[in-house]
């Protein structure tokens, strides 16, 4: 449940002349403080103190952006350091392979950047139809 809050003094102090009200900035700080608490409904604080919602959320994010630290005040370094790293040693390929009709294919210590030109070759080769099934 929640509770009423009660501001220290009031929250309009006056109008302008088109009719919009004229608000004391210690009563909306007052007020935005308590809309931050958990379990606050900010629509019901609205209501509770005469205001638009929306205006009060504007009240809001204006606050947090003065409460918390500008980006520009932390800017980035210039300089990222560079970390180097060793590259891994390519790796050699086990591969044995025996077809149906006895070939051996041994690609054992093959290094693999050869391995596509490889089966590109092997790709191209004629099929024997003599093969049985």
């Amino acid at each position: 449940m929640e509770e009423k809050v009660e501001l220290s003094r009031p929250l309009v102090v006056g109008h302008k002349r088109d009719g919009r009200s004229c608000y004391d900035r210690e009563a909306k700080r007052e007020l935005v403080e308590a809309c931050l608490r958990p379990g606050i409904s900010i629509a019901r604080m609205a209501l509770e103190h005469g205001v638009n919602a929306n205006l009060l959320r504007r009240w809001i994010e204006q606050y947090r952006e003065i409460q918390t630290p500008v980006a520009a005040a932390h800017p980035l370094p210039a300089f990222i350091p560079v970390v180097t790293t060793v590259a891994p040693e390519p790796t050699a390929l086990a591969l044995s392979v025996v077809f149906p009709n006895g070939v051996k294919l041994d690609l054992s210590g093959m290094d693999s950047a050869a391995l596509p030109q490889l089966l590109t070759y092997l790709v191209r080769l004629p099929c024997s139809a003599s093969i049985p099934g």
